[in-house]
């Protein structure tokens, strides 16, 4: 019992009719470019705590911690 492809082309004409296409459309570019910098500030905070952790491993001069990827099997199996 759920929504039909009928009922959703009504509300579909609809919302046509209110708002019209020029005016869908400019919601729909702003709609994008706010997605896109949000995206790009979540990015920038991942960078900015990596580039936080790298100062404070080099401030206390500890070596970096390999990666299993990294690593052979013994260097794997010694660790």
């Amino acid at each position: 019992m759920g929504i039909s492809i009928w009922q959703l082309l009504i509300v579909l004409v609809i919302v046509l009719l209110l708002f019209g296409t020029k005016k869908l459309r400019n919601m729909g570019g702003d709609l994008g470019t706010a997605i896109r910098n949000f995206k790009g500030a979540v990015k920038e905070g991942g960078d900015e705590a990596k580039d936080a952790a790298e100062a404070a491993r080099i401030e206390n001069d500890e070596e970096p911690a390999p990666d299993a990827a990294t690593m052979s099997a013994k260097e794997r199996e010694s660790a």
